[in-house]
């Protein structure tokens, strides 16, 4: 089992930064990790996603440049820089945790989810 808490999210102006925190707890050894948001009326998408090493990072395409994704060196808390923030980004977004090391994009592939922290871009 792995138990994922997140935290950060808040109300921030356009153009402004977050850091998006995920503590990791239980199983998390050689387990990719990945950030997916959710804004009302539409699903889950993919944000980012991070290897166990750190070394492979993916983002989707509507973040990239803007978002970065790290790992410490304990390796059970995944960072979510989110920098240049849009009102777009505006959602709830979820810490996911997978049983291998694939880093993937679909949900279906995390097995474990935190509740989420909601961000909200005002304009």
């Amino acid at each position: 089992q792995v138990q994922l808490v997140e935290s950060g999210g808040k109300l921030v102006q356009a153009g402004g930064s977050l850091r998006l925190s995920c503590a990791a707890s239980g199983r998390t050894f050689s387990t990719a990790m990945g950030w997916f948001c959710q804004a009302p009326g539409k699903e889950r998408e993919f944000v980012s996603a991070i290897s166990w090493s750190g070394h492979n990072t993916y983002f989707a395409d509507s973040v990239r440049g803007r978002f970065t994704i790290s790992r410490d060196n304990s390796k059970t808390t995944v960072v979510l820089q989110m920098n240049s923030l849009k009102p777009e980004d505006t959602a709830v977004y979820y810490c996911a945790a997978r049983v291998d090391d694939n880093i993937g994009t679909m949900a279906s592939e995390y097995a474990y989810w935190g509740q989420g922290t909601q961000v909200t871009v005002s304009s």
